[in-house]
This record gives C-alpha cells, sequence and structure tokens, in this order.
C-alpha cells in the first residue's frame, strides 16, 4: 500500500524569522500485511514539524527533498507518536498491521489510557495486573469481556432481608454488593461467593439510598438522615457494618449527617463531596472532612435521583431534569416535563459525563448530550427508548450497557456504542448535535438489545459490574444474573477463530507460493527450476509406463 502526503517543516530562529516549506513524499509501505489498510486509512497523511533552523540562511531555501525519508516510518518516533494521537482505537489496531515497528510504537502508545478512562473511567485495582499496566492490552480485555451480556448466564438469589428491598450496591474495587430495604437494615455479601459478609443493626428506617467507595459507606432513607460507615484499615470488608467499634467505646468509624427536613431518596459522592436528594426539594452538598452542608440548591417538587459528575451535577425533581454548576450553585440546563406529564425516577451518566440517561413513569428512557444543545440553548433528547410498559424505576451504566428495572418485573440492556460512534465521527451539526435533531424532531423508539425476565414483582433497584447485573424488589430477594459463563465461551469460541483464520491463512499462503512457483513469469531464477523438476520428473516417468505427473 502506497501512502502520498505532504510533509510541511517550519524553522524558526530566536533573532531571525524564517520559514521554509519542504514537500516529502512517503512513496510506498509495503508490507505483507498492509492490505487490510486500503480501505480504512486515509490517502493523505499531513505532518507538521518544528526543526532545528539552519545556521546558513542560503542553505534554508529551495533545499530538496532529504533523501534519507522515503516512507512513513523513516519519520521520527516522536513525530509518528504525535500523528497516532489522531486516530481511534480501530484505526490504531489497522496500523499496527503494517509493520513491527509501527506495532511497537502503538503498543506503547498513551491514547490507550485515555481510550480506556473515557469509556469506564480509572480502573479498579482488581482490574489492573500491575503498577504500570500495559493500557492496550488493558483496554482489549475489556472490550472483549462486554460481549458477554448477550450471552448465556446463570442466577444466584441471595436471601436475608424480611422485606422488599430498595437500594442495591456493587463495590467494583472490593466485589461487594451492599443491600439495604424496608426491614431498616444494609446487608454486605460477597459478589462471587453469593454469602452475606456481615449486617447492620436497624437503622430505624426504610433504606432507599446506597453508595460506597473505598473510603466511606453513605445510607439514607426515611429518616432525613445520612448514616456513614468509615473504611476500617486491615478489615477485608472494609466496614464493620455490626457496630463492634462502637461497642468497644470508639465512634470514630460510624456517623450521622443532618439537614433534610424530608424522606432522602438519593445519595452519591465523589472524591470530595457526598450528595443527597430529598422529598423536600432540596439538593445538599456536604464536605467528607468537615461533614458540613456547604451548598443547598431547591428545586420545584421532589428530588428523585441525582447523578455529579466533575462540575456538573445532573438532578431529577418531579419531571424535570436540571443540571447545576457544583462549584457555585447555578443552574446550568434545565428540561421542563422531560417525561411528558410523569415522573423521573431514574438517572444515569456516562463515565465521561458527557451523556445523561433519565427513566420516567411512563417507561421511556431518554438521552442527551451536555455538549449538544438547540438554537435556544436548551438540551434535546439524541435517543429514546421503551422497553418497559411500567416505571422506569433505576438506571446504571457501564460502558457500552446502560441496564434498567422497572415496575413491569423486567430488566432492559440497552447498547449505546452506535449512538456514540456517530458522534465520534462527527455526525453532528454545528451546535454538537447528532445530525439532523432539533428540538422539533420526532424521534424513533429503539429496541432494547436484550430483555431479562422472570420477575413475578416491581423491581426497585439494578447495578451492574464484572460481568454481573444484581437486581432487586418487592419479594425482597436479592437476584444476580451472572454472565461469567459466557465470557468464558466466549473465549473458547475467540480461540477457535484465531485457529481457524490462522489454518486458512496458511493454507492461501501455500497456495500463492504454489502458484508463483509454477508460474513461467516468475523470474529466470524460478524457470530453471520448473525446468529442471520437468526434466527430473520426466525422466522418472520415463521408466513408469511414459505416464507424466505434472
Amino acid at each position: 500500500m502506497a501512502f502520498d502526503s505532504t510533509n510541511k517543516i517550519e524553522n524558526s530562529s530566536q533573532n531571525k524569522i524564517h520559514s521554509e516549506q519542504q514537500l516529502v513524499s512517503f512513496t510506498s509501505i509495503s508490507t505483507p500485511k498492509s492490505n487490510s489498510l486500503n480501505k480504512s486509512t486515509p490517502k493523505s497523511i499531513s505532518i507538521s514539524n518544528t526543526a532545528q533552523s539552519d545556521p546558513n540562511p542560503k542553505n534554508s531555501t529551495n533545499s530538496p527533498p532529504n533523501p534519507s525519508i522515503q516512507s512513513f516510518t523513516d519519520l521520527p518516533n516522536a513525530l509518528i507518536c504525535e500523528i497516532l494521537k489522531s486516530l481511534d482505537p480501530k484505526e490504531l489496531g489497522l496500523i499496527s498491521c503494517v509493520s513491527n515497528h509501527l506495532n511497537s510504537l502503538v503498543s506503547e502508545h498513551n491514547s490507550w489510557q485515555k481510550f480506556y478512562f473515557d469509556q469506564w473511567g480509572p480502573p479498579v485495582p482488581l482490574q489492573l495486573d500491575a503498577s504500570s499496566p500495559n493500557w492496550k492490552e488493558t483496554f482489549l480485555e475489556r472490550q472483549f469481556r462486554i460481549r458477554s451480556f448477550m450471552g448465556r448466564f446463570s442466577i444466584d438469589t441471595l436471601t436475608g432481608h424480611t422485606e422488599p428491598v430498595r437500594a442495591v450496591f456493587i463495590l467494583k474495587s472490593n466485589k461487594i454488593i451492599f443491600t439495604g430495604g424496608y426491614d431498616c437494615t444494609v446487608r454486605m455479601w460477597d459478589l462471587e461467593a453469593g454469602f452475606c459478609l456481615g449486617a447492620s443493626r436497624s437503622l430505624g428506617c426504610t433504606v432507599r439510598a446506597i453508595k460506597a467507595d473505598l473510603g466511606l459507606l453513605i445510607v439514607a432513607g426515611t429518616g432525613s438522615f445520612i448514616h456513614c460507615w468509615k473504611a476500617i484499615e486491615g478489615n477485608p470488608n472494609l466496614f464493620d457494618l455490626a457496630g463492634n467499634k462502637i461497642k468497644n467505646g470508639d465512634n470514630n468509624f460510624e456517623f450521622r449527617l443532618w439537614g433534610h427536613e424530608g424522606p432522602i431518596t438519593c445519595l452519591d459522592l465523589d472524591n470530595k463531596n457526598i450528595y443527597s436528594g430529598s422529598w423536600d426539594m432540596t439538593v445538599r452538598v456536604y464536605d467528607r472532612v468537615s461533614k458540613n452542608c456547604i451548598m443547598k440548591m431547591s428545586h420545584g417538587d421532589w428530588v428523585w435521583d441525582i447523578a455529579p459528575h466533575g462540575a456538573t451535577l445532573a438532578v431529577t425533581a418531579g419531571g424535570d431534569l436540571y443540571v447545576w454548576r457544583i462549584s457555585t450553585g447555578e443552574p446550568v440546563q434545565l428540561v421542563q416535563d422531560a417525561h411528558k406529564g410523569n415522573n423521573a425516577y431514574a438517572l444515569a451518566r456516562t463515565s465521561k459525563g458527557d451523556l445523561v440517561f433519565s427513566g420516567g413513569a411512563d417507561g421511556t428512557i431518554h438521552m442527551y448530550d451536555l455538549g449538544g444543545l438547540n438554537s435556544k440553548g436548551d438540551l434535546v433528547i439524541c435517543a429514546k427508548w421503551a422497553p418497559h410498559t411500567g416505571a422506569v424505576n433505576s438506571l446504571s451504566f457501564e460502558y457500552p450497557w446502560l441496564v434498567s428495572c422497572s415496575n413491569d418485573g423486567r430488566i432492559a440492556l440497552i447498547d449505546i456504542r452506535n449512538l456514540v460512534d456517530k458522534k465520534k465521527k462527527n455526525c453532528t451539526d454545528s451546535r454538537g448535535r447528532i445530525a439532523g435533531l432539533s428540538s422539533d424532531t420526532v424521534l424513533s423508539t429503539e429496541p432494547p438489545h436484550r430483555m431479562l425476565h422472570g420477575f413475578g414483582c416491581d423491581l426497585f433497584a439494578v447495578d451492574v459490574g464484572f460481568e454481573r447485573i444484581v437486581c432487586a424488589g418487592e419479594e425482597g430477594i436479592v437476584r444476580v444474573w451472572d454472565f461469567s459463563e459466557a465470557l468464558e465461551r466466549e473465549r473458547r469460541a475467540e480461540a477457535s477463530r484465531r485457529s481457524r483464520m490462522e489454518n486458512r491463512m496458511r493454507r492461501k499462503k501455500n497456495q500463492l507460493e504454489m502458484s508463483s512457483g509454477n508460474s513461467t513469469g516468475g523470474g529466470a531464477a524460478h524457470c530453471g527450476v520448473v525446468v529442471r523438476g520437468g526434466v527430473v520428473r520426466g525422466s522418472k516417468s520415463k521408466g513408469n509406463g511414459g505416464k507424466l505427473k505434472g
């Protein structure tokens, strides 16, 4: 394959301003594996580089092309790496097939870390093999794992709650499940083994929301307070739900935050703050260190769900969708009546934070792009799904799967990769919206990619992680949909496909060698071999009754 491009080199000097342009034609990159690039690699690549200025101005003008640079791979490695930054993962994979040199540069390129963070955020320690991981391998492994949700599964049931379960949460860093509900207790489960690791004493109120990280577990409900547990160093389960530290007189690992005047419906936290939403129509922000309320955001209806990310906080209150700036407490965007007269009960955001999903009482799910506004400066719907016949009570997102549960007793799995790819391929207008969308556009309702059935009751909460979906509802039983078996099946199938492909390529290579050996236009050496072979075979065949084999 040939690359034809223009290389523009700008030379700068501290005392004089001189510039020159040098045209370098990359005539060929010819390798046996380069045929796969013909369809997707651009025919020309514009390359800019800052070179050292020539001390002699006469030599810096009208200089001939550098004869040592005859192909793309002859460029300096630093310049090649800069060019590779403009490619996506698929294009980098194609470039790596050109030569061993490019394969080495692509494998060590820092773009793989950015790709991983954009899709899944910082990886948890369990997903890294070393302190300095190979980001290409880590990214490709995670991409492979997302296939499991379309395969076979097994269902595990976790029993222990005596009343309906309202909240579930997966702490991915330690493979722990937290659940809580109407029995006023919080239970902790091992994600893989399925046994209960501990249970709290009664909190005196229904548990409606649970969030946790490696340092803090927060729980809230109808009691208008946030109950918090600090992680205990050396404890493999992190938190002492049973309160053994309090029994021994140590109150530093368990505390409560007050301020709301009504039941708390939702919680979230980041490295600095704790966020809570309540039926008192406010969202409060607490500082994790001082434990004081540092901000209050008022709304016009009950707050149902919140989703902070970076500098913004998404909130659903009644049927409206708000986007607040956390630093100032000012509203940035407002979508009124997002679900046409129905409450918006659930929210979710991507790891990058640019896409927001809302689930409503009408059974629909809407996707909004925070970077795409209409002519009035308002958010518009980028996509719409209607997978449920009942209210959507909970949403959870792990790229590329958006998972929802509903009062109809079903779980929906939605793959958003096609929509994200459209955005990346510049299928947007000048305002960043997906091309063709406007505030008056009637969206077609997309079907979900998979539905999970088998529940005979309302489902209240769902979470996704580590090839598992955890869901609970009115019957008080926590169910874990395990897709890890499908992952192993997919690994075996992938190995079988790879083996068949290698055998096919090996046969094709042998056929090409045989055809080139039998060709008369293959050069003098080939002709000599063919002739000598023919003579030998001919002389042998005369002694065998004159039969020729050829």
